[in-house]
């Protein structure tokens, strides 16, 4: 007879293993993103990926039933997985040593990136709010 809390430890731990990995291929990408040979349009679509993964703030809030967790479950894996096809293959095999290396040890802290993006988020927000009133007098 197997033993539910075996299974449940099994998959707790298949879980954990796989937001690590996420955590450094995001942060792989990352560092990708930064690379000389690294075309603009890569770039660009990485730190859109990259700053979408990080940001404190979701595209779709969780609240809302089933669709709040999509860009968690598949809008992050999705566009991850396409930053990875668009950073040639050298680029990627040496960004996701450093990334390992990285996450392994505690993983990387910035907080200037994260204040970066909330500032970001709260100037959305400022004009969306701007655009409310605009429209409503």
């Amino acid at each position: 007879m197997r033993d539910p809390m075996k299974d449940l430890d099994r998959t707790l731990a298949q879980l954990r293993e796989r937001t690590r990995r996420l955590k450094s291929e995001t942060y792989a990408i990352y560092l990708a993103y930064r690379d000389p040979r690294v075309s603009w349009f890569a770039r660009g679509f990485a730190a859109l990926v990259v700053g979408h993964a990080l940001s404190p703030i979701d595209l779709i809030p969780d609240f809302i039933p089933v669709l709040g967790y999509l860009d968690d479950l598949v809008l992050v894996p999705a566009g991850i997985a396409l930053a990875m096809r668009m950073i040639p293959e050298e680029v990627m095999v040496e960004a996701r040593a450093k990334a390992e290396a990285a996450v392994d040890s505690g993983g990387p802290v910035s907080r200037l990136v994260a204040g970066v993006i909330v500032l970001v988020w709260m100037l959305l927000a400022a004009v969306v709010v701007w655009w409310l009133i605009r429209l409503l007098t």
